[in-house]
């Protein structure tokens, strides 16, 4: 995907040092956006291979209203534990367990999966309960009802919570736009980890963008993604590096079951990416 790869190449070119919560390190630079047609394919990256098991079963658990891991480690997805077992390390009830013995404990005991796999009101609360409101539902129904509307929006940062969430919400705020019987996605990303999240967000909205629009009887046209504080970790440089090395291939193409009518009756199964061919993947350490 070339607009991902221009957004490394502006970030090692124009972006500074700068320091971050982690303590990892960042070259930093503020402001920038991508816009992906979903008509010409999927915009999963092939620069390397990335996830999409990993995708789409977090924006299920978004889409279910859900905040613990349990879901996640249950269907052996990952990608959420570090940060409530930097939690339970710093508790009385820490054994030290190694991170893998951590997600056992989750998927094999649901009390403990209760107490110490939950996140705090974080993404799923604010998308079907922000102060009582379920955004979602009331964002489909504006859109099959209104949808000349300016206001159809999601806000996943809600200022009275956002000290409750084990990490506050990166992918903060979208609004839907529809427009010739097409419908399109904005998001604001207010820190954008360009290694290892960026991938998966363009995905997981290009994505949601495309089940709203079938749920609601309209075509998936853009999804335009804002960065606000957008990133590289000092160490993934030669991650990021090493795939500015190699060539963009054809992008893929999502499948979507067309006999699913509401974005609740979603299932995994229901997906099907063809034509993907990507370059090897290549890892990566979170910074938490």
């Amino acid at each position: 995907m070339k607009q991902y790869l221009d957004l490394c190449r502006k970030v090692l070119t124009e972006g500074k040092k700068k320091d971050d919560r982690t303590h990892t390190g960042t070259i930093s630079y503020f402001g920038y956006q991508m816009r992906f047609d979903l008509e010409e394919g999927f915009p999963l990256l092939t620069t390397k291979k990335v996830h999409l098991k990993s995708i789409i079963h977090e924006l299920l658990w978004f889409i279910s209203g859900s905040t613990n891991i349990k879901y996640l480690v249950d269907n052996n997805v990952r990608i959420w534990n570090e940060w409530p077992f930097e939690i339970y390390k710093k508790s009385d009830e820490y054994k030290n367990e190694t991170i893998e013995e951590f997600a056992e404990k989750i998927k094999n005991d649901d009390e403990f999966a209760k107490k110490w796999g939950n996140l705090g009101p974080v993404y799923g609360k604010q998308w079907r309960n922000f102060e009582g409101v379920d955004q979602l539902s009331k964002l489909i129904n504006e859109i099959k009802t209104n949808p000349n509307s300016r206001r159809l929006i999601i806000s996943a940062w809600n200022p009275k919570e956002v000290d409750q969430m084990a990490l506050p919400p990166c992918h903060a705020f979208m609004q839907f736009y529809v427009n010739d019987n097409e419908l399109s996605c904005q998001l604001y990303q207010r820190s954008a980890d360009i290694f290892l999240g960026v991938p998966f967000n363009i995905a997981s909205y290009a994505l949601f963008t495309m089940m709203i629009a079938q749920v609601c009887d309209l075509k998936p046209k853009y999804f335009v993604h804002t960065l606000g504080d957008a990133h590289i970790y000092s160490n993934h440089l030669e991650q990021i590096n090493t795939q500015l090395e190699r060539t963009p291939r054809p992008l893929p193409k999502m499948l979507i079951n067309k006999d699913v009518k509401s974005i609740f009756d979603f299932k995994y199964e229901d997906f099907e990416l063809v034509d993907y061919n990507p370059y090897p993947p290549i890892k990566g350490k979170v910074a938490v």
